[in-house]
């Protein structure tokens, strides 16, 4: 069984203060992790700050980004080595953003990735929709590009403990998210580029979210999708309440 994961994604917003005050406003509002997992990715200026803050509760802290070396004269980068070290359980690795602004390449995200998994930590990996044919007998796979090129040289061991984010570009930050159906489709897309890849046994067992413009109002919708296991929030998740809101989405 898919544990539905209801994650944030700052990028750079707030402060220290105002991150340990979102981390006190969900304290015991937030779902059991056994039932739903929830996780915010906060600028590393404020993870020690928060996981402080939240040692006693339900909320996992997770980080935004990382290098792909675990040290070196890498002036301003973070290391996934140091990020472990601090108890952070999960990375976000090649979020469009990173990828238009910062010019991160398919050959970078697949080092992120393999960085996360050799230090302990589970990427969430983004993806967007850029897709490809491949024939396998006589059928015609469609797959997700970003998704293969992220997992070269990934083991099926590290793989199956992988999330992925499908997050159609024209959804981010726009206030228009996919519609319940398009959504589906790309987590299906996702869902058989690691069944070719890997297999159906592995494919059925990763989580695949969602992410574009989710809010309180159609969290409801994309979560009843069998293949959406979960969001990716960028705006919702700034606020306590409208994040408190869909990590308890089933109560909408």
């Amino acid at each position: 069984m898919r544990i539905p994961l209801i994650a944030g994604n700052w990028k750079m917003n707030k402060s220290v203060t105002e991150a340990r005050q979102f981390i006190d406003a969900v304290q015991g509002q937030l779902p059991q992790a056994d039932v739903i997992e929830t996780a915010v990715a906060a600028p590393t200026l404020f993870l020690q700050t928060m996981l402080d803050a939240n040692a006693e509760g339900t909320l996992r802290v997770a980080a935004e980004t990382c290098y792909y070396e675990d040290e070196g004269a890498y002036t301003g980068e973070t290391s996934p080595r140091a990020l472990h070290e601090m108890g952070i359980p999960y990375t976000i690795v090649g979020h469009s953003e990173r990828r238009r602004y910062f010019n991160e390449t398919d050959d970078v995200i697949n080092r992120k990735v393999q960085a996360v998994f050799r230090n302990g930590m589970t990427p969430i990996l983004c993806c967007d929709e850029t897709m490809g044919r491949r024939t396998a007998g006589e059928k015609i796979h469609w797959v997700v590009n970003q998704v293969s090129t992220a997992l070269k040289g990934v083991s099926a061991e590290d793989a199956a403990k992988i999330v992925v984010a499908y997050e159609p570009s024209w959804a981010i930050g726009s206030g228009t998210s996919a519609s319940s159906d398009q959504a589906e489709e790309g987590c299906y897309l996702i869902r058989q580029t690691l069944a070719d890849i890997y297999s159906d046994d592995l494919a059925n067992g990763v989580r695949v979210l969602y992410g574009g413009s989710v809010k309180p109002d159609n969290i409801a919708g994309l979560m009843a999708k069998s293949n959406v296991d979960g969001v990716l929030a960028g705006g919702s998740s700034l606020d306590e309440t409208s994040f408190i809101q869909l990590a308890n989405y089933q109560n909408l």
